[in-house]
């Protein structure tokens, strides 16, 4: 018995967003991720890459929440500290976050389970994890239509102009953004790099799937649903101008 290879041929042919790093967790980190990790993250068939999401793999939101519910999308969700509050402050949404550092995936878990004791409850069975290029989980994994919220905060800005190529926000992003957002869906961004909120601005309002919530080249105000993490705090002692920007999903 015979089985066709998957096409690989147009595999990561773009530059991703991120280099591979490896990081060792601490012993914090550990226990939490052999203990409690199984419970929060997706099982992801991979292409080549230990971080590529193999052709045909079609994620289930209902199966792997175990209800339906809005769904919230979070794109390289770092420590965790946005979107386990999210998920923690707003149980009747489910949260997925995409991120592709295993010390960032672990400390997740390490907040996650704290924050269900303080709750009373095992973890957030509102939450998961997904260790995944985001390009390719969007591209053809999420269902179209499925998500509610897509967020993007403060994606690497690859500040140096000859590493411009690798910046998340770009067309073909947006594309993607659209293509898993239902209608009336929002995009959330939000970064500490002036160009680089141009170029999202720029981005986003030339994708006719999005309109700006709040008028053509306005940002935004900030987004409460976000909360002052660790990241956004260093950006801030260092004298950089946050900016959020939102866009709907036509």
């Amino acid at each position: 018995m015979t089985s066709t290879a998957p096409d690989l041929s147009r595999f990561r042919t773009q530059p991703v967003s991120f280099v591979r790093r490896s990081g060792r967790l601490t012993d914090k980190q550990q226990r939490a991720w052999d203990a409690r990790g199984a419970a929060y993250l997706v099982d992801v068939p991979r292409a080549v890459a230990r971080t590529s999401v193999a052709p045909g793999f079609v994620l289930d939101p209902v199966l792997e929440f175990g209800r339906e519910a809005p769904l919230v999308v979070e794109i390289g969700s770092g420590l965790g500290e946005a979107v386990v509050a999210a998920a923690a402050a707003d149980p009747g949404r489910d949260h997925l976050a995409v991120e592709v550092y295993e010390p960032g995936l672990a400390q997740t878990v390490l907040r996650a389970e704290k924050a269900g004791r303080e709750r009373g409850t095992e973890g957030l069975p509102n939450l998961r994890l997904v260790q995944a290029n985001a390009a390719e989980l969007l591209e053809g994994a999420v269902p179209e239509g499925a998500v509610d919220e897509l967020w993007v905060f403060f994606p690497d800005p690859w500040h140096k102009s000859r590493h411009h190529k690798r910046r998340l926000v770009t067309p073909s992003f947006a594309r993607l953004a659209a293509r898993v957002l239902r209608p009336g869906g929002h995009w959330r961004l939000a970064t500490d790099w002036a160009a680089y909120a141009e170029q999202m601005l720029e981005v986003a309002e030339e994708c006719d799937a999005f309109r700006n919530a709040h008028g053509s080249g306005a940002a935004a105000p900030r987004f409460e649903g976000r909360v002052l993490t660790s990241f956004e705090k260093k950006g801030g002692l260092a004298g950089r101008s946050i900016t959020d920007l939102e866009f709907v999903r036509a």
